[in-house]
């Protein structure tokens, strides 16, 4: 008997099958969809003269170089964000109140950045900070201060490869030599850590008077010191003229090396995200011969450290600085040498204490 075929049914049965394939069309096209607006979506379009902005797995594989790219899409690499060299006053980083900056040069010539040019009203500035800080870091405890020192100490070796990275760039000394810096820089600020609570048994004393009284010889701070740096080794002479000065109590304004202040803005860093209260150091970048007679004439200036000035410019800033007796100190000295409590007591004054015996 034959079998009788009904119209239509033979294509309504294959019409299932057929639905499943184009829907495994579909879903694959959707996945290949998916997968091209993951890629996509990896990197956000960039606004215009900006680079893009890589998220997710793009991001993991590393900066994306300017060329055509396999999908042929053109790519953009990002731009580095370049350090801001600026001033350190009271606790901040304020840029010039001039607006001028100048250009620091490696030995080589290659620019490395712009850093600040202090003005007279920033030096202004800085003495007003440091007198108004005196008073707080004076009347803290001697072990408090050495504990300070001791954190910028941690602080340093914490970042000491980007010290010695900075040195490489602004002095030119070998990846080794800026490395054996850094290691003595940390050092002599330890080796002050040391001495706050120490310096009073070492510049103090009992007297022998004739009579019926105690008399005591008591050091005291000077007050708010200037210390022109020298200009070579950036950190290590830095760190030798400004760790004596503030671990007696005293508040400092630093001028730092002309041609090597990298190193001495990244240690204002140091300094801001330490324990030491804001104003007791105040770092500026700029010319020498702008500054130090401004800093050396200031009547609300009690020292000026030299030391960082030619030997033919020190006569001129000795008279400025006889104008309210500061006291000038200057010495040449072999920043690899030994430090000694020379500079320490070069910034204290010393107090006669009279006391009736029995009363």
């Amino acid at each position: 008997m034959a079998e009788r075929r009904v119209p239509g049914k033979g294509a309504a049965s294959a019409k299932p099958r057929a639905s499943q394939a184009d829907g495994k069309a579909r879903k694959t096209k959707a996945s290949d969809g998916q997968a091209r607006s993951a890629a996509a979506g990896a990197r956000t379009r960039p606004r215009a003269g900006q680079p893009a902005v890589l998220t997710g797995a793009a991001a993991a594989a590393g900066p994306v170089r300017t060329g055509a790219a396999k999908d042929g899409h053109e790519t953009r690499s990002r731009l580095d964000v370049r350090k801001t060299y600026k001033l350190f006053i009271g606790g901040a980083f304020p840029r010039s109140e001039s607006g001028r900056s100048y250009p620091v040069a490696g030995p080589d010539g290659t620019l490395l950045a712009h850093a600040a040019r202090a003005s007279r009203k920033d030096a202004r500035d800085a003495v007003v900070a440091a007198r108004k800080a005196g008073p707080g870091w004076a009347g803290a405890t001697a072990y408090n201060r050495g504990q300070v020192l001791y954190r910028v100490a941690e602080l340093l070796q914490c970042r000491s490869a980007q010290f010695a990275d900075e040195i490489v760039k602004n002095e030119g000394l070998s990846q080794r030599e800026a490395a054996r810096t850094v290691a003595e820089a940390i050092d002599r600020w330890v080796w002050y850590a040391g001495w706050p609570d120490k310096v009073a048994q070492v510049a103090g004393a009992a007297n022998p008077v004739a009579g019926p009284y105690f008399n005591f010889s008591v050091p005291e701070p000077t007050g708010v010191v200037a210390v022109l740096a020298p200009g070579a080794p950036g950190l290590l002479g830095l760190a030798s003229v400004l760790a004596p000065v503030i671990a007696t109590g005293n508040t400092a304004v630093v001028v730092a090396s002309e041609p090597a202040p990298l190193p001495a803005v990244t240690l204002a860093e140091v300094l801001a995200t330490s324990d030491v209260p804001g104003g007791v150091v105040n770092i500026l970048t700029g010319r020498q011969a702008e500054l130090a007679p401004v800093l050396a004439a200031h009547m609300d200036v009690n020292a000026i450290d030299l030391t960082g000035v030619p030997a033919a410019g020190r006569a001129e800033l000795e008279r400025l600085a006889a104008g309210n007796v500061k006291r000038v100190f200057a010495a040449e000295e072999d920043w690899a040498a030994p430090p000694a409590p020379a500079r320490m007591l070069a910034f204290l004054e010393i107090k006669t204490v009279w006391h009736p015996v029995g009363v």
